[in-house]
């Protein structure tokens, strides 16, 4: 999905395609109009998701966490396309941190079991789909290897012992997921909310550290904030594995339609078959 057939299923869902403002384009392109955010899915395979986002807001708004609150209870389905429609949030004050991010984790780590479903966090859940997207522009050979890598960290994750007790996480907490208000931190991107190990949300910045230049001293502001750090525990590199084989694939679904995509995709998994962890990767 581009940014022109984002903005003709907006245009299909009575929004006003031709002011929104586009923010970010992934697995869903994200709009701002007026004083809306508006979220359309890449295809209906996240339609679910879109609907379990939506009641995630819902329990957090309930619960006191500072998170993006909803516009409309349900999505909609236009023209195969989830869509979501969210209050935009104020202009944000400075650029959040990761010691912002940390204190926000403490509290959704509070949290008992809401009264639905949170679905485990399998990282490696998307890999296939992501991997078919990217169809021939891609070496079949490279996605060979990103599968066989799966099958083993699947494996593995499923047997790890956890430090801290299990429940709801946020799946993808970066500080880019978090927006400094006038009234401090706000967690946005619920729709990876799962009930898993509390681990996963820690691994995440682990990872920026070594993969992706996060200085160490902001990830010890990290850490400070959140009271521990994942790497004492044995089970890091598992996660972190799971995590890294998870964002190549990731990656690779942009590699038809992005040549710097592929480049990345190709540094990415050449890393990880040289075994070589001083790569540094590249966000996109």
């Amino acid at each position: 999905m581009d940014e022109a057939r984002a903005r003709d299923v907006l245009a299909a869902a009575g929004l006003p395609a031709g002011e929104a403002r586009l923010l970010a384009l992934g697995e869903n392109a994200v709009f701002a109009a007026g004083d809306l955010v508006v979220k359309v899915g890449r295809d209906a395979e996240l339609l679910e998701r879109a609907r379990r986002e939506l009641d995630i807001a819902a329990w957090l708004a309930g619960a006191g966490v500072p998170a993006v609150r909803a516009a409309e209870a349900e999505p909609l389905l236009v023209e195969g396309h989830p869509v979501t429609v969210w209050h935009r949030l104020p202009d944000p004050v400075r650029p959040a941190e990761p010691r912002d991010l940390a204190e926000l984790l403490r509290l959704v780590h509070a949290l008992p079991a809401p009264s639905f479903t949170l679905p485990p966090r399998d990282l490696l859940a998307g890999v296939e789909r992501w991997l078919r997207l990217a169809g021939d522009a891609i070496d079949p050979a490279d996605a060979a290897y990103l599968r066989e890598r799966r099958d083993g960290f699947a494996t593995a994750a499923a047997a790890l012992t956890p430090r801290l007790s299990p429940g709801p996480i946020h799946g993808d907490a970066l500080p880019r997921n978090v927006h400094i208000g006038p009234d401090g931190p706000v967690l946005v991107d619920l729709e990876t909310f799962s009930a898993d190990l509390r681990e996963h949300d820690l691994v995440v910045l682990a990872l920026s550290r070594d993969r992706y230049g996060l200085p160490a001293e902001a990830y010890d502001s990290f850490t400070d904030a959140y009271g521990w750090d994942v790497r004492e525990w044995e089970g890091c590199a598992v996660l972190r594995g799971a995590r890294e084989t998870a964002s190549c694939a990731w990656v690779a679904q942009h590699a038809p339609a992005d040549p710097r995509a592929l480049a990345e995709f190709v540094r990415r998994v050449a890393s990880l078959r040289d075994g070589d962890e001083s790569v540094r990767w590249y966000p996109f």
